[in-house]
């Protein structure tokens, strides 16, 4: 049943903006206000007043752009996948590296970003992936449509690794840049219930040798 409560987010209805057209920028400020909320406290723990204050923007500044919770929720989920297979291209095109280094420089960084402190809107797949997933079909939808880009890119750069001989693998690089995901993953939600470093320590160990790359 959705709730008409708009300082929650859950009203599901479009509400005509009563100000001037707005900037693009404007709602990509709504949209980082809210990613920054969200990595913190997920998304149903946010509500509209804090995202509005946070972004500094009228009532009507949201719903111009978004007319309810879920199409927020894509959108957000959208744009960070957007900038984060940015970063997968960027890492995994590096020059003077081989496929193999490419690689573990990208879980590297993904050791180094989705800290179990503060991640700062860095891990947000990792955040809200089971809530959302379980709030609705569009979100769990964008959220499949993300994942699934990363692990394609995942795959083409085993692929790589393999034709030039940097790394090898014993199944399909589909099937392990699969596993190597859900190992990270799973690593990354292990990290925030031990407070601790430890599963991505044996996330890269395990990663080490399912590329077959010396450590």
């Amino acid at each position: 049943m959705i709730v008409d409560d708009r300082s929650n987010l859950s009203y599901s209805g479009a509400m005509p903006s009563a100000t001037a057209p707005l900037s693009n920028a404007t709602r990509d400020n709504i949209l980082a206000s809210g990613k920054r909320l969200m990595a913190g406290k997920g998304f149903s723990g946010v509500g509209l007043n804090e995202i509005l204050a946070t972004a500094g923007v009228p009532k009507g500044s949201f719903y111009h752009y978004f007319g309810s919770k879920d199409a927020f929720g894509e959108a957000l989920l959208d744009a960070y996948f957007e900038d984060y297979l940015a970063d997968i291209d960027k890492t995994l095109a590096k020059p003077g590296l081989n496929m193999a280094r490419r690689l573990m420089n990208y879980f590297a960084n993904w050791q180094e970003s989705q800290s179990f402190l503060d991640c700062q809107g860095k891990c947000l797949a990792v955040k809200l992936g089971a809530e959302v997933a379980d709030l609705s079909e569009t979100l769990r939808s964008a959220m499949n449509r993300g994942t699934a880009a990363i692990v394609s890119r995942l795959a083409a750069a085993i692929e790589a690794g393999v034709a030039e001989k940097s790394l090898s693998v014993d199944d399909t690089p589909e099937r392990v840049a699969q596993s190597l995901y859900q190992l990270w993953l799973g690593a990354s939600v292990m990290a925030k219930i031990v407070r601790g470093p430890q599963p991505f320590d044996i996330a890269m160990v395990t990663t080490h040798q399912i590329l077959h790359v010396p450590a």
